[in-house]
């Protein structure tokens, strides 16, 4: 009589080779090592985010100053608004390189799975996606340390000018 498909399988036939069992565990793990990177990229996402807020908040102000007839010059007004539009335009180029590393670590992620499944015929596409976020987390660093310079070197000359008009 032909095995049904709902009979219970014959004993042996249940038993789990345990070699296959740490292969499963070693593909898991594997597979989850890309998400600590991809939590660093989150947390790293929320605080670009939030400078990014900051720049169109304080854009918004410099504006309002230009349209209220504030005792600075035109000249100072426009030169902030310069200033604050290519910061957060560096912000805006380091969230798009942190998605694209969050998304080159999900990717290795199921790559990693994908390749399993497979037989492990797909070497170089984990490793390769891997490469690409971690790459997209340098490139947002080098354009968030832009950032944080050109931020730094803003307030200073806002302070020097604020100075400047005090002593007149």
């Amino acid at each position: 009589m032909p095995a049904s498909y709902f009979s219970p399988a014959p004993p042996e036939a249940r038993r789990v080779n345990p070699t296959d069992a740490l292969d499963h565990y070693r593909i898991l793990t594997s597979m989850l090592a890309p998400a600590l990177l991809m939590a660093a990229t989150g947390s790293l996402l929320v605080s670009a985010n939030a400078r990014l807020a900051r720049v169109v908040d304080r854009l918004r102000g410099i504006i309002a100053q230009l349209e209220g007839g504030d005792p600075m010059t035109r000249v100072e007004i426009e030169d902030q608004i310069l200033r604050h539009r290519l910061r957060a335009g560096l912000v805006l180029r380091a969230c798009l390189m942190l998605y694209l590393g969050l998304g080159a670590f999900v990717g290795t992620s199921l790559a990693l799975a994908v390749d399993a499944l497979l037989g492990f015929r797909l070497p170089y596409l984990p490793t390769g996606l891997a490469v690409v976020g971690v790459l997209g987390l340098l490139g947002a660093s080098f354009y968030l340390g832009r950032e944080v310079s050109l931020s730094v070197r803003s307030f200073d000359r806002e302070l020097d000018q604020e100075l400047a008009r005090r002593r007149r």
